[in-house]
């Protein structure tokens, strides 16, 4: 507890600013709902976020390194609440892609702050409990977020302000914080041939888990909306099912650390094809049946990005482990930019259901692809099975995550995330690494 309280400030802004980030998504979705818009622009408004989280990774290193920490926190707080009361000044909807884009390139700036923060500020032997603290409060903010609409239903403007609200006030514990600044970053270098070779099973199914959850936070509240259900409903219903993604991280856990993670991805998937085929199916489902279902396929998907880092990192030295972090973390982003525009499309030409279905389809793929017999263990790293860490649901983390995770060696992480740019004496003299054999 004193552990956690000593970053109480970074928390609760992380905490308003995932309850901002949920509350405007199932806002937007059932906004649109409501003035009868094609489910195809909801999708399109999801992909833009996550695509202005992946340029955000880029653009935030940049910004830190010229302006500083907090500056850069402030600054990107201040555009993300212009782009949410944008929305509520402009009705045109391509104009709310652009919105929705600038949103996520600040928050992808804000996370690069506070993870950097939380990085240098804990002890090695502190990392684990930080970074679940992290986590926690990722989580509760995205379910708060969603409870908001329990509370008030109605798709007022009054929403719009209240994300707004959120979003200024986590500058608040920020500002004022008496904490150390962090030491400059550089991004770290990803090489993302060397990780399609050596885990592409991982990848795989990381891509599969960025379909998956994109799809969920830009169309769910639009099935629920299909299904009948008043807005307080759909905020219960997504609350649930975001509550599903935090309660399996640690039997989750307990399991990835006993049991092959190859296998256990692939179980993952085929239950999930399972479990989402009766939403798929059922044209009408009643509340009673709808939470504890969406509960169950909201446990296996989000099961999928934290076994695949697990995973991953049992095939990956420490010294890349930043490195593949971003690479997970684009590869998710890339599937979470496809997935909301394909479903979108096909709930746009067949219906709702094809959500869940869409669901069904991904986890027999990826069950298809991941094969434990296909683990050759060639590049498997001495300490494998590394403890499994539980893991955010999706991109509300940056690349420098990965500096909390305590499997990755403290020196390691300094060495790719300080400011240290080589001379090209340096780089003529450093031999080039010779490429690893793949799996």
């Amino acid at each position: 507890m004193r552990t956690l309280v000593a970053f109480r400030a970074l928390y609760f802004a992380t905490l308003l600013m995932l309850m901002g980030s949920g509350l405007l998504s199932t806002y937007l979705a059932l906004r649109l709902a409501a003035e009868q818009v094609d489910g195809l622009w909801v999708g399109a408004l999801m992909a833009c976020n996550y695509i202005g989280l992946a340029l955000g990774g880029k653009l935030g290193h940049r910004l830190i390194g010229r302006v500083g920490h907090i500056r850069a926190y402030v600054a990107c707080a201040g555009v993300v609440t212009a782009a949410v009361l944008g929305h509520g000044l402009i009705a045109w909807l391509p104009a709310w892609l652009f919105l929705r884009m600038l949103v996520g390139v600040g928050m992808m700036c804000q996370y690069m702050v506070i993870e950097s923060w939380l990085s240098e500020q804990a002890e090695p032997s502190q990392r684990g409990k930080v970074f679940s603290g992290y986590m926690a409060a990722s989580y509760f903010g995205l379910i708060l977020g969603q409870l908001v609409l329990v509370v008030h239903p109605h798709l007022g403007l009054e929403l719009l302000m209240l994300v707004a609200l959120c979003y200024a006030l986590c500058l608040v514990p920020v500002a004022v914080t008496r904490k150390i600044h962090p030491a400059p970053l550089r991004p770290a270098p990803i090489g993302p041939r060397f990780f399609i070779k050596r885990v592409p099973q991982s990848l795989t199914t990381t891509l599969t888990a960025g379909l998956i959850i994109g799809s969920f936070y830009g169309l769910a509240p639009l099935y629920a909306n299909a299904q009948g259900l008043a807005n307080e409903k759909v905020g219960l219903f997504m609350g649930s099912c975001i509550l599903a993604g935090l309660l399996v991280q640690w039997p989750l856990g307990w399991l990835s650390d006993r049991k092959d993670r190859a296998l256990l991805i692939r179980i993952a998937a085929i239950l999930l094809a399972l479990a989402a085929l009766p939403l798929a199916l059922m044209p009408n489902v009643p509340l009673a049946l709808l939470l504890p279902l969406g509960f169950l396929v909201s446990m296996l998907q989000f099961s999928l990005y934290p076994l695949a880092v697990a995973f991953s990192n049992d095939h990956v030295e420490a010294e890349r482990r930043v490195s593949l972090t971003a690479m997970l973390l684009i590869t998710f982003g890339v599937g979470a930019s496809i997935g909301p525009l394909l479903a979108g499309a096909l709930m746009k030409m067949v219906g709702a259901n094809l959500l869940y279905a869409f669901f069904s389809v991904c986890g027999v793929i990826l069950a298809l692809r991941v094969h434990p017999g296909a683990v050759t263990g060639l590049h498997r790293v001495d300490e494998a099975p590394l403890h499994h860490v539980p893991t955010p649901d999706s991109m509300t983390s940056s690349p420098l995550v990965a500096a909390l995770d305590p499997r990755v060696d403290e020196q390691d992480v300094q060495q790719q995330m300080q400011v240290s740019e080589p001379t090209p004496a340096d780089s003529a003299d450093s031999p080039a690494e010779a490429p690893k054999p793949s799996d």
